[in-house]
């Protein structure tokens, strides 16, 4: 078992060298997940009470959560022990040292060519690194000086071949260490060798487990259960984190939460798993839940901008316009030139319609992040909203490239192709979409709809469509009331009754009214008349006499034949039934 003391160490250990690699984003999530760590109540000083928030909440135990049966830790995790590697003892640490200044002052050329005689695998690490991040800063050059429409560009970064020939000899003679195999990995995975990306890339989590950015390049290449399944990876603490990243993003929500319920037995106040948990909360669609837990990260940490995008789609699927006006005018003053904030800025403009603004601020996020997928998705709905249906298509299409797992682009290209009357396309993007989210009734309704248009109408399609909305709960009761609508289109009277039922007792229990009532009551009334089932059709009847106008008057007349059918004769005194 390993206690929390053993994982303090590992990681304050780690984060200085990551930091001295310059693998700076590895090493600020290292420095999360360190201060995440509950903190022993004996080493509290007034200047070390960061967690002493006097909030039971803090525990972070979701109440949403409680079903999970994984088992929470009390003390620890089982692992195979991984030592901490030693620093090479090679004599070139005034040209490291100057290398890395060059490095952060983004002259990455100039740290590559100072370390082009050092032989230790750290200086052979960074001069790869920085030659890599020089041909990436080219490319991003030439994607604006060459970009099409939409930013579209054959840029590529031209150090790939050369890099993946020196790492790829490096690695057979053993000159390269964890971080020159993670390194290794990224090449390959850029120039598409996706199988030799994750060998290297399992090789180098293994060997070295707290860099955070190999096990997200890894996590990138794992596109199924079954390619997840089969790395060979060793049992430690950080592959517990990797599998619950892994689980989300293979939209295994449940066993996602499982494990971050789990590894908050010892990272209880991890900012990132509570944001993570709001992640997987969101796409099972709790947002009330989701508002609590980003509302709770906030007031831990109100600089955040990471995830915060998704927080400002809760609050625009809620219509909460004065709370997503807050949190843009915060975003906007923390730091307005990151992809996020320009992003929540333009939720905020779609809510109020505004979307020709909404659309400068989602192409503001991706001059400054190509393959920021929320921007061209969101992109992508706005230019739906205006009818600019090439546009938007071609959002969609870029989303798509970026992670052809993305269900919204593919449901967002759907939607353009049925827009444009073109159901059998749409029905292709339906059918991609729900591939990737079969649990989704809104896009189960959407594929009915599409076996519904003239050029199709598939009408028993369009019922398997319904009955599996509604078996993935639809909300909007929508799916029901198709159900009933198209049975009775095809003379099936007994169906259709039974799904209006269904669906008139979801309205009751909501409180629901409007045309949708009506004509369920109508139906029912006269096909309970029509089967001599007079009982239960005077109920229905009775109803439709709380309603005012043509709906009461065809309440009348139904009862009129109600009475003429039970006693064989002209009922005269219907004026005098209670209303």
């Amino acid at each position: 078992m390993v206690s929390k003391d053993s994982c303090r160490n590992e990681i304050r250990a780690a984060i200085r060298q990551l930091s001295d690699r310059c693998l700076y984003s590895a090493a600020k999530w290292a420095g999360e997940q360190l201060v995440g760590i509950e903190q022993d109540p004996s080493n509290f000083t007034p200047a070390n009470t960061r967690f002493q928030r006097g909030s039971s909440s803090i525990r972070r135990r979701f109440s949403t959560n409680e079903s999970i049966s994984t088992p929470l830790p009390s003390i620890g995790f089982s692992q195979a022990a991984t030592p901490l590697p030693e620093e090479d003892e090679a004599i070139d640490g005034d040209f490291y040292l100057l290398a890395k200044s060059y490095f952060d002052c983004r002259e990455y050329r100039r740290a590559s060519h100072v370390l082009r005689d050092q032989v230790s695998k750290k200086s052979v690490f960074l001069r790869y690194y920085a030659l890599y991040l020089a041909g990436e800063k080219r490319k991003e050059e030439e994607m604006i000086e060459l970009e099409g429409p939409l930013g579209k560009s054959d840029a590529i970064n031209r150090e790939l071949v050369s890099l993946e020939r020196d790492l790829s000899a490096l690695r057979r003679t053993g000159a390269i260490d964890s971080f020159g195999l993670y390194l290794y990995g990224v090449v390959l995975k850029e120039k598409g060798n996706e199988s030799l990306a994750r060998a290297s890339l399992v090789e180098s989590v293994n060997s070295y487990p707290w860099n955070w950015s190999a096990w997200s390049e890894l996590q990138s290449l794992c596109t199924s259960i079954e390619i997840l399944n089969s790395l060979n990876l060793n049992n430690h603490w950080m592959k517990e984190f990797f599998l619950g990243n892994a689980y989300q993003e293979l939209r295994m929500h449940t066993e996602s939460l499982a494990k971050y319920e789990y590894l908050q037995g010892i990272f209880s106040f991890s900012n990132y798993i509570q944001a993570q948990t709001a992640k997987a909360q969101y796409s099972l669609r709790e947002f009330d839940q989701v508002e609590i837990m980003f509302e709770e990260l906030l007031r831990n940490d109100p600089y955040r901008v990471e995830d915060m995008d998704l927080y400002s789609n809760v609050l625009y699927a809620k219509e909460a316009c004065a709370a997503l006006s807050y949190l843009a005018h915060k975003v906007f003053l923390t730091d307005k030139y990151r992809p996020e904030s320009c992003c929540i800025i333009g939720n905020y403009y779609s809510l109020k319609g505004q979307h020709e603004k909404a659309v400068m601020y989602f192409r503001r996020a991706l001059k400054l992040n190509k393959k920021y997928l929320s921007a061209w998705t969101l992109m992508g709905h706005e230019y739906v909203e205006m009818k600019n249906t090439p546009a938007a298509i071609d959002a969609y299409r870029r989303a798509v490239d970026i992670n052809p797992c993305d269900y919204r682009a593919w449901y967002g290209l759907g939607q353009a192709y049925e827009m444009m009357g073109m159901p059998f396309y749409a029905l292709h993007y339906f059918r991609k979409s729900i591939f990737f989210l079969p649990n989704d009734s809104r896009l189960w309704i959407a594929m009915a709809k599409c076996y519904q248009t003239e050029q199709l109408y598939m009408l028993e399609e369009a019922i398997k469509c319904y009955k599996r909305a509604v078996n993935c709960t639809d909300t909007e009761g929508i799916a029901l009331n198709q159900l009933a609508k198209l049975h009775q289109k095809l003379g099936r009277n007994e169906e259709a009754a039974f799904y209006f039922e269904k669906d008139l007792e979801r309205m009751d229990a909501e409180g629901l009214e409007g045309p949708n009532m009506f004509e369920a009551l109508v139906f029912l009334a006269t096909h309970f008349k029509t089967h001599k089932k007079f009982e239960e059709a005077e109920v229905y009847c009775t109803r439709l006499l709380d309603y005012s106008g043509p709906e009461k008057e065809k309440a009348k007349s139904l009862l009129r034949g109600i009475r003429m059918a039970q006693t064989g004769f002209p009922s005269m005194d219907l004026e005098h039934f209670p209303i």
